[in-house]
């Protein structure tokens, strides 16, 4: 259910270190260290070259580097989600109150393919309430449309919602290039046209979208969250929902490998690049956290590290710790579920 990511962040905080300090040239702001020729400031042919503070970066500057990623915040925030209508692909066999399809739907020119629930009945006045359904890390070539999450997704289709999980880009028939959720937008993209197609749909109230996400999938519901203010409210079960920094440096190390260490300026470029530099952008729309202590795959400490930020930002939180439980919430489903059931029912 997980990714590595914590190279690739390193790399593209070093990255960024090593350009604001040794080639500022490249960089979109003057950095304060570097001598500029001027007629009272003549070239030095043997000046020294100290290492520049990394409080001499301005946050306005780092913020216009991060913009430059475009896994950031702002790029993804610059771009469009149209989505697309919902093409029926085939029926499956129903649920016990809702129907149950194979559709597929259109983002950034690639077709992506998911899995729709529909309750049946009546609808409410405006449409059903619907909920993005974003799996966390399956090898793409191992992964199947109908195969897992399926007593999750069920969950949420009994009650009463309209559910669609995404085959995210390079997954099952979708089309593209699965590139990983923590360093490519693509799924994070993906995601974003899944919600756009739902508030096309006739059937949906688009007006009450929430997430849901797992693992991987909770980053990608965060980051969704902060991009496309419509969506009002996110239920995260274990998530990689840590801020990027500690990502790089606390995550799938090997045995006995040392911890990464980071500069203050590779640090607060790490800090700017992640979703959780963002949260007062939230402006109360709520989030719901779940996790287990024995979770092997994803630390526990990540839920705590979004909880700090979350209400550092001034935004509410409800987190739930399951004493000894595991990455799937095995010892616990029924009530994680009944839970981010009451949650969604609540502020959708």
């Amino acid at each position: 259910m997980r990714r590595l990511p914590s190279l690739a962040l390193l790399a593209l905080a070093l990255g960024a270190g090593y350009v604001a300090v040794t080639q500022p040239e490249q960089l979109p702001f003057e950095v304060p260290w570097v001598e500029r020729d001027t007629p009272t400031n003549p070239p030095q042919t043997s000046a020294p070259s100290p290492s520049p503070p990394s409080g001499g970066v301005t946050d306005a500057a780092i913020e216009a580097l991060v913009a430059r990623e475009p896994i950031s915040i702002q790029a993804l925030r610059a771009r469009e989600y149209p989505g697309s209508a919902l093409t029926v692909v085939r029926n499956l066999n129903p649920g016990t109150n809702y129907s149950r399809q194979v559709v597929s739907y259109e983002s950034d020119g690639l077709t992506i393919y998911a899995l729709l629930t529909v309750p049946r009945g009546t609808p409410p006045a405006g449409g059903w309430p619907a909920i993005v359904f974003n799996h966390g890390y399956i090898p793409p070539d191992e992964y199947r449309t109908t195969e897992r999450y399926v007593a999750y997704q069920d969950a949420f289709a009994r009650s009463g919602f309209v559910t669609l999980k995404s085959d995210y880009r390079g997954h099952g028939s979708s089309e593209g290039v699965a590139a990983g959720g923590y360093n490519d937008p693509g799924y994070t993209v993906d995601v974003l046209n899944a919600a756009a197609s739902l508030k096309r749909d006739s059937r949906v109230n688009a007006r009450r979208l929430g997430l849901w996400g797992h693992s991987m999938g909770g980053q990608l519901s965060l980051r969704a969250m902060l991009v496309d203010r419509d969506l009002r409210a996110a239920s995260l079960w274990a998530g990689v929902v840590a801020s990027y920094d500690v990502l790089a440096t606390d995550w799938n190390r090997a045995p006995g490998a040392a911890r990464p260490t980071l500069d203050p300026l590779q640090r607060r470029y790490l800090r700017a690049l992640s979703p959780n530099a963002y949260l007062e952008d939230l402006n109360g729309r709520p989030i719901q956290l779940h996790h287990g202590t024995a979770d092997e795959d994803v630390p526990y400490s990540f839920q705590q590290d979004l909880a700090r930020d979350l209400r550092a930002a001034g935004q509410g939180v409800e987190a739930y710790r399951y004493e000894g439980d595991n990455h799937n919430l095995s010892r616990n489903l029924r009530v994680a579920l009944d839970r981010s059931v009451a949650f969604f029912r609540d502020n959708l």
